[in-house]
Parts: structure tokens; sequence; C-alpha cells
């Protein structure tokens, strides 16, 4: 192809990338600072010099309308002299560009319709606004499509809590084949000086660091946990002997449906154990579940969440087990300050991880508990975002993980004394004449 003037000029930290790049690349830059530029020039640079036969090469927004609206202008405003020389086929339905020097295309895709990208084979591909878009669509989608001729990734974004974005980032920084950059305001030269001035002047501190310093721990101001405060209660650790005086509380949330997923977790004092999360299962699975593991750990209290767990407590309680059902949109124990339980319960959890709590490092978890709002209602009191709202932020996730843990701070529980032996033995004739009891 001959050499055509595609008016291109990369700004220093663009040069930087552009070179430095190796096979995964994680960018962390700032609002407004050029990253779609460069995302649209790497797409077209690697797919003019492509030497294999079908090179195929792909953009990925959050969402189909939101990768044309951003990038297909861009795109084709950028290509319009191959356009006009007749190198390239502009496929507007698609939303692809090929060109006919070596048969390679560049296409556009959203993360809305993973499906979309089933079955193909990826040489190249940059995600765009990482943040928004849910781990599996790399996990299970992109990152097996690029595995045919070792394709490599750009992920470009700018941070926003916990997510694929932040989890990708940070653990790029310790893989050998990955790249990670951060590009603040102050690196970039890509808005003006006094601008940026007006900017931290007028915006709140933590949206500022979070917008313009990629600063991955900067929450909105309506955050209820920080990111600071759930990575800090994923770094401490407690020994076994630390908390063995403290209740053992289990947090039961069972799934409500779709993707929801049904968790067990078991609190003692400040330590929390690893979660169990079981995925397609009914009440009555869910029940025997939750049996043997009572049966094996001896919880002081369980607690279950009454709105998806009825027929689960239903069943627990036939079978002889002493379990707590908690409305979550039941009253709170302190109704002059919170709207709800629920609403409660968070509150609590936020005090119980800044007073020393330790979680495990798990970035599903981590994400969950960053992720919601409060705010307060007329009368004053706090009131939580609504799941449907968390839901759709965590593009069809819910909170699983965080609720069974929340749940676990329900009510005060003191430790049980054991069971004397006639009370040992007065339960198992119970079992041993229900047919529907669970036998461990």
């Amino acid at each position: 192809m001959a050499n055509i003037d595609l008016g291109y000029t990369p700004r220093e930290w663009q040069k930087e990338v552009h070179l430095a790049k190796k096979r995964f690349n994680v960018l962390a830059l700032h609002r407004r600072a050029g990253k779609t530029v460069l995302a649209v020039m790497e797409l077209v640079e690697n797919s003019v010099a492509f030497k294999l036969d079908l090179g195929f090469f792909a953009y990925v927004a959050p969402f189909l309308r939101q990768a044309k609206a951003v990038a297909w202008a861009m795109l084709k405003q950028r290509l319009e002299p191959l356009r006009l020389a007749g190198a390239i086929e502009i496929g507007e339905v698609e939303l692809s560009i090929k060109f006919k020097h070596n048969g390679t295309t560049i296409r556009l895709f959203g993360a809305d319709n993973p499906d979309a990208m089933r079955g193909l084979r990826l040489d190249g591909v940059v995600i765009d606004e990482v943040a928004q878009i849910r781990p599996e669509v790399w996990q299970d989608v992109i990152q097996p499509a690029l595995s045919d001729r070792k394709g490599w990734a750009i992920f470009i974004g700018t941070p926003n809590g916990i997510n694929l974005f932040s989890e990708i980032f940070f653990a790029g920084e310790r893989l050998p084949e990955w790249h990670t950059a951060k590009y603040t305001v102050y690196d970039t030269d890509a808005l003006d000086p006094e601008e940026v001035a007006r900017l931290k002047r007028d915006m709140p501190e933590r949206a500022f660091a979070r917008e313009f310093l990629c600063d991955f721990a900067a929450g909105g101001e309506d955050q209820l946990i920080s990111l600071g405060d759930v990575e800090a209660a994923a770094k401490r650790y407690y020994h076994e002997t630390e908390v063995q005086k403290a209740p053992k509380v289990m947090g039961v949330d069972p799934a409500r449906f779709g993707d929801d997923k049904s968790v067990v977790v078991i609190r003692q004092g400040l330590k929390m154990n690893e979660p169990w999360v079981y995925h397609g299962l009914d009440n009555m699975e869910v029940a025997d579940v939750v049996a043997r593991l009572i049966e094996e750990h001896q919880p002081d209290a369980v607690f279950i969440d009454a709105g998806a767990g009825a027929g689960v407590i239903d069943r627990l309680r036939q079978l002889g087990y002493d379990v707590i059902e908690v409305p979550f949109n039941g009253r709170a124990n302190r109704d002059d300050l919170f709207v709800n339980k629920r609403a409660e319960m968070w509150w609590d959890m936020k005090e119980w991880i800044r007073s020393g709590g330790a979680i495990p490092n798990d970035n599903i978890l981590k994400q969950e508990l960053a992720t919601p709002t409060y705010r307060y209602n007329q009368q004053g009191k706090r009131q939580m975002e609504s799941k449907d709202q968390i839901k759709e932020r965590l593009m069809g996730a819910s909170t699983d993980r965080a609720d069974a843990l929340v749940l676990t701070l329900a009510h005060p529980v003191q430790r049980k004394n054991p069971l004397s032996k006639f009370q040992e033995k007065k339960q198992k004739r119970v079992y041993e004449y229900d047919p529907y009891c669970y036998k461990p």
C-alpha cells in the first residue's frame, strides 16, 4: 500500500504506549486524554501491516451504540484518505473496515452482546471503558478468541472502583507478558492547565482524583464503603486462635433468579472465612447444603435472607435447625437512623471493616462491597441504593457474596453452650424419625 498521511501526530504519552506495547496492555487514563484516538490508530497501524491471512481486529465498548458513537465516526474520519484512494471497504451495517491489500478487517462490537464475538479468531483487540464490562466477556469470550495466533489486547479506561479494570491492572503489574501504565491529567498535556485548575477547584476531591488522577481507590461521594477500606480489609489476616472466643455466625443469601448465586458465609469476630458459592440450586438443595454446613461448622447463629429464602428457612426448620429469618426490607433496630434493616446491616458492615474486619482477597466480593451507594431521605434516615440499581451498574451481577456477609451482622450473637448428651440424643431421635431429614 502507498504511504498515505492519516493526519495522526501522537502526543508523547501516546508514543510511549505505541512503543512500549506488550502482548497485553492495561492503560489507566484520565477523561479527555485522547484514548479513543490511540485505540483507533493502534488498530489501523496493525491492520495495515498485518501479513497473515484474514487478519481480524476488534474494538469493544461496553455497548454497541457506545462503540458506534465514540469510535465509528472517528475511525471513518481517520481512514477517509484510504477510502478516497479505494484502499478500503466500509461496512455500515456491521461497523467494519476491510483493507483490500491484505484482506484484514477491523470491526466494532458491544460487550452487551458478547455472543456476536463467539467463535471469532482475533489477532488484536482494544477494550474501551473496561470498568463497565463484565469479567466474563474477557475471560470466556475475548481471551479464547486471541489464543489461535497469540493475538494482543489493549485495555483502556478510567478507574471506577473494583471491577475487571482494577483486577487486570493490578494483576498485570506482576505478569511478564503484561504492560501497565497510568497517565494522569498532569502527564498527558491533553487539557489546558487553566481548565485543569478549574476542574480541581470545582469538582469534589474524590471525583477529581478518580476521573483525572486515575486513582483506583477514589470512590464516589455517596459510596458507602470505600475501595481503600475494602482493600485494607483484604490484606488483613487473623489466625483462628485470635478469633476463637468470638461467636461464629453464618449468613445465607439464597439465589433469587437469573444469574444470582446462593452464597453461605461464616464470620467469626473480625474474620470472614471463604464464602461457599452455589449456582443453579433450588430451595431444597440449598437447604441441604446449609444443613450440612451447620453440622460441620456448628455456628452460634444462622441468619437467612427472608426475601428469597422462605423455602430454605421452612425446610431447615422442618429438619429441626434453629435459623433466623432476616427481612432486608424489615424494620431496623435503630429505625430512627435507618430506613430499613438492609441499610442498617450495610452500615454495620462499614463499621466492621473500619474496626479491623478481615475478608478474603476475592475480587468479586471486593467489588460488591465497594459498589453500593447511600443517601438520606426526607426524614434524615440513611437509605441504601436499590438492588436493581446495583445490578444495572454491575452489568446484571448481584451483590450475593456481600449480602451473605452483611447478614452475619443482622443481630448481636453470643456463644452457645454445647449441647448436653440428653439434647444430642433427643435431636438424633428427631432426625431418625423424619423421613426427609438430612443425614450427614
